[in-house]
């Protein structure tokens, strides 16, 4: 029955939530695409309401906010909670509802869990909060539970690995759960917090889909559930075995966006809100600047002199910002030692790093330097002088020959403060690559929340400083990590062929300006794989550009080269900072095509790379996206010039540009040229 139910409506752009209660946690009754204005909630609540058939108990447990296990929910529960070593099964009764909060409280335990939406930007954003009047031990809070699609067959989620980020997995609905629990302590290459729920025949472009991101860069846990019913939950938690003994829980945002136009739609609202919503950017900084970063010219062999001669070669390339990466403090000759010495090496820097900041400036870059901070070697002074600062047991298992600090220690967060805070006052410091090279020795938030809690102490006192996430490349991915920081790195695979598929992927989640891309060596250093300058510029500049190579081994010829799609990426990048990344669909599975799209719309570029041999001779047409059907736009292949011989035919592009309108390049599509494996074509479109 419905006469007795409380309804409410959650809105955010694109997409609606519609609650119900009969006194106990709401629950959802619609999540999917905005739903009208003047929408009957009774109505809706009616055309929801559940059969109940043999073999069944007599009435099915709702699929709360929070589901409750005394409810004979037959599913996973959102607390699992300890008091005194006996299971704790709460049964709340919704006290309040305020502005999106949801209050319920059970007397008899002591407990009060708040509920909590709002919108920001173009996704919602759930959390949950449990407080308890007595200690309980925490095992699991779900943020905000939501139905999974009854119309969709697969969950789109992503595994990983360093140097291979990002990859996309499905896996079938059906009876029983896909968890994904990601205990290392970070976002994690292997499970990032990141799904998508498409419903069937949804494509890039096309369908009607559903995404989840929790924002939490300490590891989390999701289920996705079928239940004995068919009913389908969607769980996210904090890792499972991170929590302990306390009164205050708290589980990290949870953003949540919807779209009737393809997995495109829900991921552009994530890159929006990400991008205008999240992230803070240092006032007075007007561009991204082309990053140079000298780890793989010359790792840890520093030396004044030849950083000089490479900074210069990198500005002439047009970087704007040199990095200094591993191996300036300490006496960290490799990575067996020195983490956690945060004090310049003299016998490298005998003056100190302000002649090579002074030589840097005088190029028109700014200086950014490598931490590692929540890291230590054993062989270290501050090792040797607090040994009980180290997280986890002492005959742990060593990750790159380093351990972790403990940083829900005060005492550990101050020390790391009054280091850095000390270099940043002492010297013309714009940028801070903060790395995290391996996983926890045992799960632990406080972790988590302790690093959160540093860089927001280190921004509040260094605002103009910008803060790169990297942890082993893109270990820790997060809208969590990224409302401290402005840039990730995606990857420290710099091979173009990795990247070109890594970043196609990672649009799923990251808008451009955060995501930084580099032009590396000739030959990559962790593939080995050897590729032309051109396309390892040209993917490098599908993202915020930057070099990680040793400028020294550079032709003039790929020194023009480079520095041509430099200037290019510097010409457009103002609009491309708040364009959205729109992956297309191609019919040829080698090629990796995306279009970015200004935000008024007027203008876009199209990469499309070609990553193996096609099984056809013929290139096939490429679809656009999202351009005004009615409108006509001049379509220019910018890179023509790197046409092969091979290439015989008359491709219209081949001859400079042409007039199409918005549907015929939607429709009919774009033929690209021929073109060898490992190359990619670059196509500007403006409207006319």
């Amino acid at each position: 029955m419905t006469d007795a139910l409380n309804l409410w409506r959650v809105d955010a752009p694109g997409q609606t939530i519609v609650l119900s209660s009969d006194g106990g946690l709401p629950g959802a009754l619609y999540w999917g695409p905005a739903l009208h204005p003047q929408t009957d909630l009774n109505d809706l609540a009616r055309a929801t309401e559940q059969e109940v058939t043999g073999g069944m108990i007599d009435r099915l447990p709702p699929l709360a906010l929070c589901p409750e296990a005394s409810r004979s929910f037959p599913g996973q529960a959102g607390i699992v909670a300890y008091r005194d070593g006996l299971p704790l099964y709460p049964r709340f009764r919704l006290v309040s509802e305020a502005e999106g909060v949801f209050t319920a409280r059970d007397e008899e335990l002591g407990l009060t869990l708040s509920l909590c939406f709002e919108a920001k930007g173009e996704a919602l954003v759930a959390h949950s909060r449990l407080d308890a009047e007595e200690d309980i031990m925490l095992h699991h809070l779900a943020a905000p539970v939501l139905p999974g699609p009854q119309m969709g067959q697969d969950i789109l989620h992503f595994s990983g690995r360093w140097i291979g980020e990002f990859q996309p997995e499905r896996s079938c609905w059906g009876p029983g759960s896909l968890r994904r629990d990601a205990r290392g302590g970070r976002s994690g290459h292997e499970h990032p917090p990141l799904a998508y729920f498409p419903e069937t025949g949804a494509t890039n472009t096309q369908g009607c889909v559903f995404c989840m991101h929790y924002a939490w860069p300490g590891g989390h846990v999701m289920t996705a559930e079928e239940l004995p019913d068919g009913r389908r939950q969607i769980q996210w938690g904090h890792a499972t075995g991170t929590r302990g003994a306390g009164r205050t829980f708290e589980t990290a945002p949870l953003f949540l966006t919807v779209s009737d136009q393809g997995l495109n739609g829900a991921a552009v609202a994530l890159q929006r809100t990400i991008r205008d919503h999240v992230v803070t950017w240092p006032k007075g900084v007007a561009a991204r600047p082309v990053h140079y970063n000298c780890w793989e010219a010359v790792y840890f062999d520093h030396d004044a002199e030849e950083l000089k001669k490479i900074a210069t070669l990198a500005a002439d390339l047009g970087a704007e910002r040199f990095v200094l990466d591993d191996g300036w403090f300490g006496r960290r000759d490799d990575d067996t030692s020195s983490l956690g010495d945060w004090e310049i090496d003299p016998r490298k820097w005998p003056d100190g790093l302000a002649p090579l900041i002074a030589h840097v400036q005088s190029l028109n870059m700014g200086f950014g330097l490598w931490f590692e901070p929540e890291m230590v070697n054993l062989d270290s002074d501050l090792a040797r002088l607090h040994p009980d600062w180290i997280l986890g047991p002492g005959d742990q298992i060593e990750g790159r020959q380093q351990r972790v600090l403990n940083m829900a220690l005060p005492q550990v967060r101050q020390h790391l403060f009054d280091k850095i805070s000390a270099l940043l006052a002492a010297n013309a410091i714009e940028y801070i690559k903060w790395d995290h090279n391996r996983l926890l020795p045992i799960p632990d938030a406080a972790q988590a929340e302790g690093t959160l809690r540093l860089l927001g102490d280190l921004r509040e006192r260094f605002p103009l400083v910008e803060i790169e996430s990297c942890a082993s490349g893109g270990g820790r991915i997060d809208a969590g990590i990224l409302a401290q920081t402005q840039r990730v790195w995606l990857s420290d695979s710099n091979d173009a062929l990795e990247r070109l598929r890594i970043q196609h992927d990672a649009a799923l989640l990251l808008p451009l300006p955060v995501t930084g891309s580099h032009v590396g060596p000739r030959t990559c250093h962790t593939s080995g794989r050897t590729i032309d300058i051109r396309m390892r510029a040209w993917v490098a500049a599908q993202r915020h550009m930057g070099f990680e190579m040793d400028p020294r081994e550079l032709t003039d010829d790929e020194a023009r080269v480079l520095g041509h799609v430099t200037r290019w990426w510097k010409r457009h990048r103002d609009w491309r900072m708040t364009a959205d990344i729109l992956r297309l669909d191609s019919a040829d599975p080698n090629i990796i095509a995306e279009q970015q799209l200004a935000a008024n719309t007027d203008r876009f570029v199209v990469f499309a790379g070609k990553m193996r041999s096609s099984h056809q001779i013929m290139p096939r047409p490429l679809r656009l996206t999202q351009l005004d059907p009615t409108a006509s736009y001049r379509i220019e292949l910018i890179n023509r010039d790197e046409l092969h011989h091979l290439s015989r035919g008359r491709t219209a592009l081949k001859g400079g540009p042409l007039t199409l309108s918005g549907q015929v390049l939607m429709q009919q599509g774009l033929t690209l040229p021929w073109q060898f494996p490992e190359t990619i074509w670059v196509i500007e479109g403006e409207k006319i």
